[in-house]
This record gives structure tokens, sequence and C-alpha cells, in this order.
């Protein structure tokens, strides 16, 4: 019989990894996806170091004299610091010989400005030796080669523009890289049970760099005066960056629309009245991030109408949200569902988001297409 490995201070690990059970409702159920996400310990500002033997683990070790170090975007940024700082610590990335991102997807919903603040700081010059023995070290790791050593891997769910950037950007392993993507995908669009219509509006963009304005611009001219008529009211405008839903509560607020917010800072309390507002016709406008979807997956009631002003980074949002217009979620003394209706804006760099919701061949198609809008019906797909 083999051994029994011994793992040191396991104890103070489970006490403050353990935690206690995120229990899911019953009644109102999460989706799947959601419950794996967040069930148990989802403490975002963790670290911990550990040392490896042959017959035995250590957990809690220094940084630098750990074998893994596994750790939270956030976690290590608190540690890293900023330029100024006294206490800021990096020296220990300079050594990194592996990196795995793993549900790299996630981390774009918390901040992802901490994930480019981390790769910025590996296998930089020590400031210190911190006791290090110089004969033990690779010759090109003294050369400043270790950025061409170190392998990098990132999983994640969906494909995100932000992770080909970083490794473009950042990653320069000499042996090169490999992607591994789906052949084909179906889309997410086959999820929606409301029968509707679905209208894709694609608008012009020279370049990566105009995408905002332009996606702004086309909004506020071609789609927005199209939704200011009474039957038009209990519209949900889905914005996936906080940055755009800023710029769009801005505007609504400069012309004096009738609108209501959540997103990922708004308090419960102001949420409870938002959602009762919207529920009884008392704002036409509900303005809802996707970060809001993400961390909460509220089931909003009384929506008639959706503007995608952006598809969702995770392409089962889509479905969800377009099942939201079903005769039950409804204030039937408001309004009937009759003439709901879900409008989408992209252009050519939503490839990637436009793929996963209507199917590869489909967004293909559109993209190549002369005709600007594109038009849907769910169970026709």
């Amino acid at each position: 019989m083999k051994e029994k490995g011994n793992v040191a201070n396991i104890k103070r690990f489970v006490d403050e990894f353990g935690g206690q059970t995120l229990f899911m409702p019953k009644t109102n159920p999460k989706p799947e996806d959601y419950m794996i996400t967040f069930n148990g310990n989802v403490e975002d500002n963790y670290k911990i170091g550990m040392a490896v033997t042959k017959k035995s683990v250590k957990l809690y070790t220094g940084f630098y004299s750990s074998d893994i170090i596994i750790a939270s975007p956030l976690g290590l940024r608190m540690i890293i610091g900023a330029e100024g700082e006294k206490d800021r610590d990096y020296d220990f990335l300079s050594s990194i010989e592996m990196l795995i991102m793993d549900q790299a997807d996630v981390f774009i919903m918390q901040n992802w400005d901490h994930v480019l603040h981390i790769v910025r700081h590996l296998h930089l010059q020590p400031v210190t030796t911190h006791g290090t023995d110089f004969a033990r070290i690779r010759p090109w790791a003294l050369d400043g080669m270790s950025k061409y050593y170190c392998q990098s891997l990132i999983f994640c769910s969906v494909a995100c523009p932000e992770h080909s950037s970083l490794m473009s950007k950042y990653f320069k392993n000499y042996t090169g890289q490999v992607r591994v993507l789906p052949n084909s995908l179906k889309g997410t669009i086959c999820h929606v049970t409301v029968q509707l219509p679905q209208v894709f509006q694609s608008f012009d963009c020279g370049s990566v760099h105009e995408v905002d304005e332009a996606r702004f611009d086309y909004f506020t001219k071609h789609v927005l005066p199209n939704f200011k008529g009474r039957l038009m009211s209990h519209t949900l405008i889905f914005v996936s960056s906080y940055f755009d839903f800023v710029r769009i509560r801005n505007y609504f607020k400069r012309e004096e629309a009738s609108f209501v917010q959540i997103c990922e800072y708004t308090k419960d309390k102001k949420i409870a009245r938002s959602r009762d507002y919207f529920f009884h016709g008392k704002s036409q406008f509900l303005l809802y991030t996707e970060r809001a979807q993400f961390f909460r997956r509220f089931q909003l009631k009384g929506v008639g109408h959706i503007i995608f002003y952006q598809l969702p980074q995770n392409p089962q949002f889509y479905p969800e949200l377009c099942n939201l217009i079903q005769e039950n979620f409804q204030n039937k003394r408001v309004r009937q569902r009759k003439n709901s209706s879900v409008n989408v804006i992209y252009c050519k760099y939503d490839v990637p988001r436009l793929s996963a919701i209507v199917g590869t061949e489909r967004a293909g198609h559109m993209i190549s297409s002369e005709k600007k809008i594109h038009a849907f019906v769910s169970g026709e797909m």
C-alpha cells in the first residue's frame, strides 16, 4: 500500500476556504451555470502558497518558497499594489514557469484590469535577491528570457477578444501559441421559447477604435426614436459594458427620459424600487447591465421589449432575457404581450458574440450580407 501523504495547515485551509454553503432558492431556481459558479465559498480576495515534496504538501508557505501559488486576480492585485506604494511586492512573479487561468470568462465579469496588472508584472527584474541561491537559477532566467519559456494556459467557456489580446500582447513562449475552438456553434437563440420577432440591426464601423462612438450614434439616431411611443413601453435596454451603461444613463438624464436603472453597484433597496416602477409602468425604460445579470440573475417582470445595445458576452443570457417576455411575467393591468419585440445592435467586430448566439454559419452570412437588418422569429430557428 502507498503511504498516505501529509498536508500541513489543512485545518486553517478548511476554516478559511470552507465557508457556508450558499443555498439556492427552490421556488424560482437559478440557472445551472449560476449554481455551479456561485455555489460554496465565493470570496474573490484570496491567495495561498503551496510547497510540494514527495510525501507532503505544505499550505500557506511564503510565495518565495512556494512551488504553486493559487490566487484570485484581486488577491494578487492587493499584493502587487500600485506605483508609489511602500509595501508592494511582485518579485515572486519573476520566476513563474507556468500560468493557468481557469474560468477566465469570469475574470472579465469581475475586473479585467486586475488581470492585466498582474501579467504586466510577470518576469520583471527582481528588486532584491530574497536569499536566492544563484547557482540553482537556470541561465536563461538570469539572461531575462523567462517570458519566452513560460507556459500559459487559458480556459474559458466563451471566446473573448480580451483573452486573444492578452495572448498576443503578453504571452511570448518561443514555441508559439495554440488555440482550441469549436468548429461551429449552433447558437443559443434556439433556446428562446417565447414567440416574438427578433430584429438584428447592423451598423457600419471603420475600425475597432470607432466602435463605441458608432454604436452610440446608431442607437440614439436609428433605434431609440422607434421606442418613444406608448406601445413601446416596458423596454429593457441590456448593456454589456458598464462604461456604455454610464454613457446611456447620462444621455437619458439630459433628455429627461423616463427610466430606471440596475447595475452591479445598485443597492438592493434601489433595485426593488426600479423593478416596481418598471413593472407598473411608472418608468418606460430599464437600463440593465450584463454584470447585474451575471451576479444576480433576476427574473425581471413586466418586460415588453428588449434592446440589446450590445450582445452579451455570455451567450446564455440572450435566451434567458428573451424568455422574460412571457405572459406570466406581464402586468396585465398595464399592457398585453401581443406587440413584444427584441432588437439587437451589432457590427462586424461583434462576430464572436454573434456566432455564439445565432450560430457560426448564420453569423458569417449576416456579416457578409449587404442587408443591414435580419429578422428571426422564435420557433423558426
